[in-house]
């Protein structure tokens, strides 16, 4: 009995030590937080489902910045029908792009291209 209740401690332990530590780590900056940032003051618009494979490629180039993405879910949450703001953009594929300019690119796109197209410079 008493083995039994150390390693229930140490298992809680171990369980809370592991959890501090992902907090930690989730907190910590993105290494394209500022390319993300940037990307929204240009006006940039990412469109896409939660349900795109091709959407959460183009967000894990991102990794932890991802979050910072001018991102926009076009899908339902039953994943059967689109939002109202993406049906009047006219979304028909996804991902899509939506530069300030107007000008849209559809599929995955690299972080280099991005670059190019609104001038925001990628972290060396």
């Amino acid at each position: 009995m008493k083995n039994k209740t150390i390693i229930i401690i140490v298992g809680l332990l171990i369980i809370c030590l592991s959890a501090v530590l992902l907090i930690k780590l989730s907190k910590q900056p993105g290494q394209l937080d500022q390319f993300a940032n940037c990307l929204k003051a240009k006006g940039v618009v990412f469109y896409g489902t939660f349900w795109c494979q091709y959407c959460q490629n183009q967000k894990a180039l991102f990794g932890r910045s991802a979050k910072r993405l001018p991102y926009v879910e076009c899908s339902t949450p039953d994943g059967r029908g689109q939002s109202l703001i993406c049906q009047n953009k006219k979304i028909e594929s996804y991902p899509t792009w939506e530069f300030n300019d107007g000008s849209h690119l559809t599929g995955e796109l690299s972080l280099r291209q991005l670059a190019e197209k609104t001038g925001c410079q990628l972290p060396q």
